[in-house]
């Protein structure tokens, strides 16, 4: 029999996302259970040990949703139809949260959206440390209740993960940037190319590093794309149009001779990449805040949105309650050298920050 002081998730969807979930916390001692649509999925997974049952038990207090964008909103409403009450959180891994998070208005649903995955493809490439060191964002809303928030955030640094906290609406804008129009890119450079070498059969063999690299996203999943794309649609057509227009000045650049307005071009571009923020901090590299919050609905997302705003990352986050249970403390865990920036921002919101040393 299960013992009762484990803790207890259910993953819907067993692909490559959901498999790892499933692998990285069942070796932290979670109790997982598990189901895909595809019931030789959900068998594989079980005769492998990935999980231990299809059924969520009643002790389930985290659920993680590992289905494509569009089956998101139905299964989480009949999870939580099937497990009342306040002792379940359910999150998802979604590329696009907008949408989502509007038609889960919902206290006991948070969010969420790993910037991990492979080349690799379903179960068989699901890797146990396939979120150490990446970026997972969390999009609370003016109802999400800090404990949940706290739970799913700390589970999340648990598996290793780069917590961060934005609304839903400047994900899907900043995603698309980040994540989805470079997919489009890369499968739209290896298709050129892939056209060409119908004709000049050497080409293939002259991809060289450079190549690789940037469309070595373009062999992922294609089916887990349409969905995303279609639903995030304005923000990626409008990151197309942006992209396009420096692809036209840099065009025109080349056809001109421009040699000093390239240079600049592709050393400003260098400079950026290089500056690309770091994966992990030690603990001597943070530092920390302590923030009284009272229970007024959206105090948290203020928090977490000013945070995001200003890029300061909170790498952990901790809550205390007060003896009344009415008002609590948040802990939070940041960058040294990042705790001043958001201490002024969040005394000018009207809160009251302490400082900590770690």
């Amino acid at each position: 029999m299960t013992s009762p002081s484990r803790r207890h998730a259910h993953v819907v969807g067993l692909g490559l996302i959901g498999g790892s979930l499933a692998l990285a916390l069942g070796e932290r001692g979670w109790v997982v259970t598990g189901d895909d649509h595809d019931p030789l999925v959900a068998a594989s997974a079980r005769s492998q040990g990935v999980v231990t049952g299809h059924e969520p038990l009643a002790a389930t207090e985290l659920v993680v949703i590992a289905t494509p964008a569009r089956a998101v909103v139905g299964v989480a409403r009949a999870i939580l139809a099937r497990l009342p009450g306040e002792a379940v959180v359910i999150t998802d891994v979604a590329g696009v949260k907008a949408g989502i998070v509007r038609a889960l208005d919902d206290p006991r649903f948070v969010g969420g959206h790993p910037m991990a995955g492979s080349e690799l493809r379903g179960l068989a490439g699901a890797r146990r440390d396939m979120f150490t060191g990446c970026t997972w964002v969390l999009t609370p809303t003016a109802h999400t209740p800090p404990e949940h928030y706290t739970r799913v955030h700390g589970v999340l640094r648990e598996l290793g993960a780069n917590v961060i906290a934005m609304a839903p609406e400047d994900h899907d804008r900043l995603v698309a940037l980040a994540s989805h129009v470079p997919h489009l890119v890369a499968g739209a450079l290896m298709n050129q190319a892939a056209a060409v070498a119908e004709e000049e059969v050497v080409l293939l063999q002259l991809a060289a590093g450079g190549f690789r690299d940037m469309t070595r996203i373009a062999a992922g999943d294609p089916g887990i794309w349409p969905d995303v794309l279609f639903e995030n649609r304005d923000a990626v057509v409008g990151a197309l149009d942006s992209l396009q227009s420096r692809l036209a000045d840099l065009r025109d650049t080349i056809e001109h001779g421009d040699g000093d307005r390239l240079a600049d071009a592709l050393r400003r571009a260098a400079v950026a990449r290089r500056h690309l923020p770091g994966r992990a901090l030690r603990a001597d590299q943070l530092t920390y805040l302590r923030v009284p919050v009272s229970d007024r609905p959206g105090e948290l997302a203020t928090i977490t949105t000013a945070a995001s705003e200003l890029g300061v990352n909170i790498y952990d986050i901790e809550i205390a309650h007060g003896i009344e249970g009415v008002r609590g403390t948040l802990l939070l865990a940041l960058e040294a050298g990042q705790e001043a920036l958001l201490a002024d921002e969040l005394t000018r919101r009207g809160f009251t920050v302490g400082r900590e040393a770690p």
